[in-house]
């Protein structure tokens, strides 16, 4: 279970009609819960290979339509894994991709094409013959008949038997945007800016993402036998719910698969939160009320009416779905002080614990009143970001503060930014050979190019002298400030490699050095090219390796959020105010990372700059503890604790 939500094992993955249990009849689209993603994409590819081999015995085609982006990715890898070690064939599939940008070549590495055979063609037994993936080179006054042959070589393939989806944030399928029509087929369409938006994190720059794509249609997809269709993350939590518990509107291309009889959405917890049945299932059944849930509750009635904690009644409760949680608590004044005291005790402006005061009722110990503390920033510029107030509070109080840079962060260097600092330095060196090589290699490279290491070094050493600035400004020793450089990111490219021992290695080894008495670690799992999940990862398979060490019996770990989303108020275990000074402290710090600052590469789903989603975040959280009753902060920067 998470909370109130079932996990399910693979036989589980079964077409049941919408509204058939209790918990569905806001939905309108049958959907399973996961854990997580990892698990969710080894179900649906064990769901696809039995279909390939029970077409096998039948001795058919199997015809499969494949999508690309993150969220298939993992299906992808267990089917290769599937072919490799179980010996699953595909010598009698047929695939048919969903879209391709136009205009671009097979072999760009930002191509459909060369994304599914990276990923799955060329590691299995697909006959060459068999691969069907929209041409992008086609000229435009060929699209039209082409998309018609596509649909033809599709129909005489006997039919779609399996579609396998992702959603974008325009809630579009394929490239079906906004506006598609319920019987379009494939053709030529104009990409949404924000679809633009999320990939330019694979271009290194929305400018570099094409404008148009061929997409296979809405119709095209509603004839498929089967359709699966995933979604991963808090990103994506509003068009799942406006997809799912909506009405079917061409503006959320994907509703129109609440009218396909065999559709399963497969989602992660976090891709699910903003489902009825999971953000308020009080609205659909009855609950066991954990703390957890109580919490939530209150807050949220809270919220819906506008009142502080301490001024709900019996009433209130009873009108929005909560008379089982007021008869298990007695009565509103009760709850209300249990809730509003559950949420005063988060609040601290010792983050490392206040010395020689009684803990019971605070968030961190007293004791030691000297803490050794890790704060793992994924980025060189995370920890400033999300933490900046509490890393400077850390300082103050005298806690033996350690910064740890996971990646160098390289990547997110723009070519300009490089340039600027290899000519400045040409001005100074007597290298200047050796500098007109790094410009020369800056200026001839191409979308298709990575940088090579002298420019991917320059540009570790720009974030890494960046990030020495923001700390000697907190008032942090250099010589507390590691750049671990985890070999995984050191790909030159968006995509990175899996996590190695080498990682876990440089991991350990700094934890086994300070042994600390608190570790704070991004809990921020949306960033675009899941850097900070890789980051999470990391430490927690280095705390599994190391959880016998008797020090670690005394270390806590914190998760901290604020780069792309915030915790919900419920889920906060510490809130840690800021002054308006702090403020303007955190965001001076932050301008120290200039290469991330006016035109930063890896925007992700906001406009704004990180400083402003900073402050923004600590604000608005600020302002939530005050509706629900608290003191009047400028700013609070929350975290929740892991338990391991």
């Amino acid at each position: 279970m998470i909370g109130d939500v079932q996990i399910y094992s693979p036989k589980d993955i079964i077409y049941q009609p919408a509204g058939q249990f209790e918990e569905t009849r806001y939905e309108k689209n049958h959907n399973i819960i996961f854990n997580n993603s990892l698990e969710a994409s080894k179900v649906v590819a064990h769901e696809i290979a039995e279909l390939i081999q029970q077409k096998e015995k039948e001795n058919k085609k199997c015809v499969l339509g494949l999508a690309t982006g993150s969220s298939p990715i993992k299906v992808y890898e267990e089917l290769v894994r599937l072919h490799i070690e179980e010996g699953l064939s595909f010598a009698n599939v047929v695939t048919f991709n969903l879209d391709e940008y136009w205009q671009m070549q097979p072999d760009d590495v930002q191509s459909y094409h060369y994304f599914m055979h990276e990923h799955l063609f060329n590691h299995v037994d697909i006959l060459p013959e068999n691969i069907n993936v929209p041409d992008g080179t086609i000229k435009a006054d060929e699209i039209y008949q082409y998309c018609v042959d596509y649909e033809l070589k599709i129909k005489e393939a006997g039919g779609l038997d399996f579609q396998l989806l992702g959603i974008g944030r325009t809630g579009h399928v394929g490239f079906n945007e906004p506006g598609s029509h319920y019987n379009s087929s494939t053709r030529s369409i104009t990409l949404d800016h924000i679809t633009r938006q999320d990939a330019a994190s694979s271009f290194l720059g929305i400018d570099n993402v094409p404008k148009k794509a061929i997409t296979m249609g809405i119709s095209t997809i509603r004839k498929a036998k089967r359709v699966v269709l995933l979604a991963w993350g808090i990103n994506k939590a509003k068009v799942v719910k406006e997809t799912i518990e909506g009405e079917v509107t061409s503006q959320i291309p994907a509703s129109y698969l609440q009218n396909h009889k065999n559709t399963t959405f497969i989602l992660d917890a976090e891709a699910s939160r903003e489902l009825t049945r999971i953000k308020t299932p009080w609205l659909v059944t009855s609950c066991v009320w954990t703390t957890e849930l109580k919490k939530k509750a209150v807050f949220w009635l809270s919220q819906e009416l506008k009142k502080p904690v301490l001024k709900l009644t019996d009433k209130d409760y009873n009108e929005h779905g909560m008379s089982g949680l007021l008869s298990e608590e007695g009565s509103a004044y009760d709850l209300n002080i249990k809730i509003f005291n559950k949420l005063q005790h988060t609040i601290t402006g010792w983050p490392g614990g206040k010395p020689n005061a009684d803990d019971t009722n605070r968030p961190e110990r007293a004791e030691p009143s000297k803490k050794r503390v890790i704060i793992f920033s994924p980025h060189p510029d995370d920890d400033v970001i999300s933490m900046g107030g509490t890393f400077d509070r850390l300082v103050e109080q005298g806690h033996e503060v350690h910064i740890a840079y996971q990646t160098s962060g390289n990547i997110a260097v723009a070519d300009s930014d490089a340039l600027k600092f290899v000519e400045v330095a040409k001005t100074l060196s007597s290298n200047k050979e050796g500098l007109d090589d790094i410009i020369k290699s800056i200026k001839s490279k191409t979308l298709n190019n990575i940088d090579s290491l002298e420019v991917r070094k320059l540009k570790g050493e720009i974030r890494r002298a960046e990030s020495l600035a923001a700390t000697r400004y907190l008032s942090l020793d250099d010589k507390n400030v590691h750049f671990l450089n985890l070999p995984f990111y050191e790909t030159g490219k968006v995509k990175k490699n899996g996590l190695s021992k080498a990682d876990l290695d440089i991991m350990c080894a700094l934890i086994e050095e300070i042994k600390p008495h608190q570790i704070y670690a991004a809990g921020d799992l949306a960033d675009p090219h899941g850097t900070h999940k890789v980051c999470l990862d990391a430490l927690f398979e280095a705390i599994e390796i190391l959880k016998t060490k008797p020090y670690m019996n005394d270390c806590w770990v914190w998760l901290y959020r604020g780069a792309w989303f915030e915790w919900e108020s419920h889920e906060i275990e510490m809130a840690v105010p800021m002054s308006p000074d702090q403020v303007i402290k955190k965001r001076h710090a932050i301008f120290y990372h200039q290469s991330q600052k006016d035109g930063v590469m890896f925007q992700g789903n906001d406009a704004r700059e990180f400083w402003v989603r900073a402050e923004d975040r600590n604000r608005l959280t600020a302002e939530r503890y005050h509706e629900l009753g608290m003191a009047n902060y400028a700013a609070i920067e929350a975290f929740k604790r892991y338990h391991f």
